[in-house]
């Protein structure tokens, strides 16, 4: 089994994730796993899971996203919630994997060694200051939620 911390852990800023969006690049989960401060927007097409719910839908997550070449995972700022979210992804992946539940390959490779587990860089927080009025990035965006909070 890898070794995954938050120091190895690779991440996208929010100007290549909107390239992949503009460039409409398949394979691309996010995953925002911010809980009540989700409201406000979000970035188009996210999954929200929530950091309280992860318990008992990490399993799920994994087996949902197994056929995804990379995974993005942020919170509000990228520094807490999302990369242990992140981690705590890589660790049960590896376990599904390693019991042979996750039970497919793609391309004769293992999906654990073939799929990418990123953070977004600066979360929500920095998306939002770019890209938050963007009607094709973002959804929901709430700018007086935003003015000032951070």
């Amino acid at each position: 089994m890898a070794s995954y911390t938050i120091s190895n852990l690779p991440a996208i800023s929010a100007a290549k994730l909107a390239d992949s969006f503009r460039a409409k690049t398949p394979g691309i989960s996010i995953i925002d796993v911010r809980d009540s401060d989700y409201v406000g927007g979000h970035i188009m097409g996210c999954l929200n899971v929530p950091v309280n719910t992860h318990d008992y839908r990490m399993p799920e997550l994994v087996r949902t996203l197994r056929n995804q070449d990379i995974v993005i995972f942020h919170c509000a700022l990228s520094q807490q919630r999302g990369p242990a979210s992140a981690l705590r992804y890589l660790r049960e992946r590896d376990r599904m994997a390693e019991k042979g539940e996750l039970g497919i390959r793609k391309d004769g490779e293992d999906v654990q060694r073939a799929q990418r587990v990123v953070v977004l860089e600066g979360g929500f927080v920095k998306w939002q200051e770019t890209y938050g009025m963007d009607t094709e990035l973002t959804e929901g965006y709430a700018k007086d939620l935003w003015d000032d909070k951070w």
